[in-house]
């Protein structure tokens, strides 16, 4: 039976009936298919700047200066005009760009020689903290020095700043020298709740880091080459004694000592990092239970670990599609691990890759699958909202469509896979998407799948830049399938005049309310800017 689409037979019946318990919130938001972004204000004149996003609560709209030098940031306001048939035009100034935004401030953040990481912003939203990033420029052929890996670039300088978005006020900063840290998309930083994990790609370690109510970035600890705060004074004080004890016996058989033995035991280390260690001890526990029979336990050890042992040393917390860990809670961290050459190459694919779920409380690895494994594969299909790891706080963020929550996404899903001339090679391409990138979805309630149907080859609640067409991407209704609810048209009105030139767009959705920024960019022209609003 359907529904009356009237939002006032919908407003009556929300009076009348209760809806079932756990469900208040879904049917809260099918008002959304009544209150939709219909009307498009084309070339808006608006600051040349490069806009970010939305915060996950509607209040902030971040965007940088042009030579990624400055903040500004805006607040959301609403047109005071308005009109009741689609030919009637608003006036001019109902145009402008700030008819809908109000500036509160700019703030230079980057030094001389620093740029601001444009494609970098996190949100504290109990604080309505914002963390920001500059760095200077790339090195590409950095030395490896220091237990770096080879062939991953060097930042000199990387800087995360905290702010206060309610008044710009910086809080605190966290400098990283001579390191590479992803910062594209969110790729190397995650956030959950008030802890913070930073990958170092250079030196493969993970910071974790905790933003204090205070507003001060406190070290927590670092896994990598140590995974407990006292391994590395355990480790100098075995290696001070014993090189005590080789003194003592080079004394004692009438040897000079000259100090070069004691030099090259601390100089010279043999260990592999804590995190490694862990990681094969692991491996080895769970090919040692397989069998029970001492033979056929050696003969399975042989096969199975002694002969991979160098590849698993060899293995590094990758840059696979520039992703590299994420929390699952406040004590587990899923890490990826790749060879060296798969972290550094562009077809990064092709390379094995495997994942791990790390303890920080326990420092031990629980979980170990390669990127073919059907068993990690279940998972990610039957519980994939347990892998976004949202804060408890991002009331918005919980309503995300994905194919553990949304009938729809979940026959899209499985349509891909029926489709697919390999499971193998589909079960790879579909965990090539984990570790998460943090904040990258919108929880506006135009992409939930139950209500709308999009293609999402040109729009989708992924934080990515989209090809664009000089057609209008078309919102369908789920309820009714050949009901056209609204259209969002990148660009200019007319269209492009060159259908040759490769055009990308990117969009910005309010988490709440009917209003979205698509910003379609051509090489070499100025960005054309749309405004899609509730008219």
């Amino acid at each position: 039976m359907l529904r009356n689409n009237n939002v006032v037979a919908r407003i009556f019946q929300r009076q009348i009936q209760t809806p079932p318990p756990g469900t208040s919130v879904h049917c809260a938001r099918r008002f959304y298919e009544n209150l939709v972004p219909s009307f498009t204000i084309y070339d808006v004149e608006c600051p040349d700047h490069s806009f970010r996003k939305f915060t996950d609560d509607g209040q902030y709209l971040i965007s940088f200066s042009r030579n990624h030098q400055d903040l500004i940031v805006y607040r959301p306001t609403w047109l005071s005009y308005s009109y009741k048939q689609e030919d009637c035009h608003l006036p001019s100034r109902a145009k402008r760009f700030d008819s809908f935004f109000t500036q509160l401030y700019c703030v230079p953040l980057a030094s001389s020689n620093e740029v601001i990481c444009k494609d970098f912003f996190l949100y504290v939203i109990t604080n309505q903290f914002g963390l920001f990033a500059t760095s200077t420029a790339q090195i590409h052929d950095a030395p490896a020095i220091g237990g770096a890996i080879q062939g991953v670039p060097s930042i000199e300088r990387i800087t995360f700043h905290l702010l206060r978005l309610e008044d710009g006020v910086i809080l605190d900063e966290k400098v990283f020298r001579n390191d590479f840290i992803n910062l594209a998309h969110n790729m190397g930083v995650f956030l959950y709740d008030d802890l913070l994990a930073v990958v170092s790609l250079r030196y493969q370690t993970i910071y974790i880091l905790q933003i204090r109510e205070s507003g001060n970035l406190v070290d927590v600890r670092a896994i990598g080459a140590f995974c407990r705060e006292d391994d590395e004074l355990f480790l100098n004080s075995n290696s001070q004694a014993m090189a005590d004890r080789s003194k003592l016996h080079q004394s004692s058989g009438n040897h000079v000592d000259n100090g070069v033995h004691s030099n090259q035991l601390n100089s010279d280390n043999s260990f592999l990092s804590g995190i490694k260690q862990r990681l094969l001890s692991f491996i080895f526990q769970g090919i040692w239970s397989e069998e029970t029979d001492k033979f056929q336990r050696v003969q399975c050890l042989k096969k199975k670990f002694y002969f991979h042992f160098q590849d698993y040393v060899d293995l590094i917390i990758w840059k696979v599609s520039l992703k590299q860990v994420q929390f699952l809670d406040r004590h587990h961290l899923l890490i990826k691990f790749g060879s060296v050459d798969g972290g550094v190459s562009r077809n990064a694919d092709h390379h094995p890759s495997f994942f791990a779920v790390y303890n920080m409380e326990t420092t031990e690895i629980v979980a170990f699958y390669q990127n073919s494994a059907d068993e990690l594969y279940l998972l990610f299909e039957q519980f994939c909202d347990h892998f976004y790891a949202m804060s408890r706080n991002s009331s918005y963020m919980n309503f995300i469509s994905s194919h553990s929550n949304n009938i729809h996404a979940l026959e899209q899903l499985r349509s891909i896979k029926y489709k697919a001339s390999s499971l193998s090679q589909f079960v790879k391409k579909m965990l090539t998407s984990l570790p998460f990138s943090c904040q990258s979805l919108s929880p506006s309630p135009y992409f939930d799948q139950s209500l709308f149907r999009y293609d999402e080859k040109l729009i989708s609640a992924t934080d990515r830049h989209r090809p664009s067409t000089d057609h209008p991407i078309k919102f369908i209704s789920r309820r009714q399938p050949h009901t056209l609810k609204f259209k969002i048209k990148p660009g200019p009105e007319a269209g492009s005049l060159d259908g040759r030139t490769k055009k990308v767009s990117s969009f910005l959705f309010h988490p709440f309310l009917p209003l979205a920024l698509s910003i379609q960019q051509t090489l070499f022209l100025q960005p054309s800017v749309n405004i899609h609003f509730r008219g």
